[in-house]
């Protein structure tokens, strides 16, 4: 995958991650602990500083770097899972250029960390989503948006919404929304 694709890419998701930080945190406020925008776009920050002005040989290199710095600055569930989501992409990337296992190899990861399997309201499930669809070769702004929207009527059986019990049904996940914001960037990005 071409250097400047995933640094465009990741650029796009930090602008959409600053400025939906507010309305990430209102959908925390709900159903979690009302972080989730502050923390998201503290990371993000934190690793376009570290990606900027640098060059980088591989998308792996650059995967690593989003990676660390998510995991050391971002508090709650977020950093830790997508932490080891871009380690995990990171890590298939050194075997093989190409997109779809490196985000199969993201989503064990954050499977691995979370414990969390399809229809439990959690970022896995937009993952889960999104490579079906790349493998059908129907990925679109339009399948992600209703794949962070199927979130809303599912309840909480992970993370600290599913203390909410029936209550959290109603309410989008946070992290699936957040996610999304990572798959348009991408498509954005021309990364496809």
């Amino acid at each position: 995958m071409n250097v400047e694709t995933v640094l465009q890419w990741m650029s796009l998701f930090n602008q959409k991650i600053q400025q939906n930080k507010d309305y990430l945190s209102e959908l925390d406020t709900v159903i979690g602990d009302g972080d989730h925008g502050g923390n998201m776009a503290r990371g993000m920050a934190a690793v376009m500083a570290e990606l900027d002005g640098k060059t980088f040989d591989s998308a792996a290199a650059i995967f690593k770097i989003v990676a660390m710095q998510l995991i050391s600055k971002v508090g709650g569930a977020s950093g830790p899972l997508y932490g080891s989501a871009f380690m995990g992409m990171s890590k298939s990337f050194q075997v093989k250029d190409e997109l779809l296992p490196a985000l199969k190899a993201g989503l064990e990861m954050i499977q691995k960390r979370g414990k969390a399997v399809a229809g439990e309201k959690t970022m896995a499930d937009v993952w889960l989503a999104v490579i079906e669809d790349l493998e059908k070769q129907q990925l679109s702004q339009t399948s992600i948006d209703e794949a962070v929207l199927r979130t809303k009527e599912m309840l909480a059986t992970k993370g600290r919404a599913s203390y909410l019990g029936e209550r959290s049904v109603g309410h989008i996940d946070p992290g699936s929304y957040s996610s999304g914001l990572l798959f348009k960037a991408m498509l954005e990005a021309g990364v496809l």
